[in-house]
């Protein structure tokens, strides 16, 4: 399975090599699609390692608050979404019930 930046890469080298006006225009568009999505895979390894949302914000030329707006929902999909993929199940207590967890926000 090709990674996110492995697809990218495809995409940029689609948007190259096309001609027709309408084929580069939706190789454009799957760029950007999948720039989003390594950025917040990115964003979500970054926090996983210890950034905090200041320094993140800081690259974007944004607040924390602002860098935690436009990717905490994104970066909770991503995670909700890879625990899932790989049957985690370490959101749930030993009777099955959901565990709630406290986290820092920066």
């Amino acid at each position: 399975m090709a990674t996110p930046d492995q697809r990218l890469r495809k995409d940029l080298e689609a948007l190259r090599d096309a001609t027709d006006p309408l084929a580069r225009l939706d190789a454009v568009r799957r760029v950007r699609e999948r720039a989003e999505a390594v950025e917040v895979e990115l964003v979500a390894a970054a926090r996983a390692a210890g950034s905090s949302w200041t320094a993140i914000g800081a690259l974007y030329g944004m607040s924390k608050q602002g860098a935690q707006q436009r990717f905490r929902g994104a970066t909770k999909r991503r995670a909700r979404s890879t625990e899932s993929a790989s049957g985690d199940d370490a959101s749930r207590g030993a009777d099955g019930g959901i565990v709630r967890r406290s986290r820092s926000t920066d």
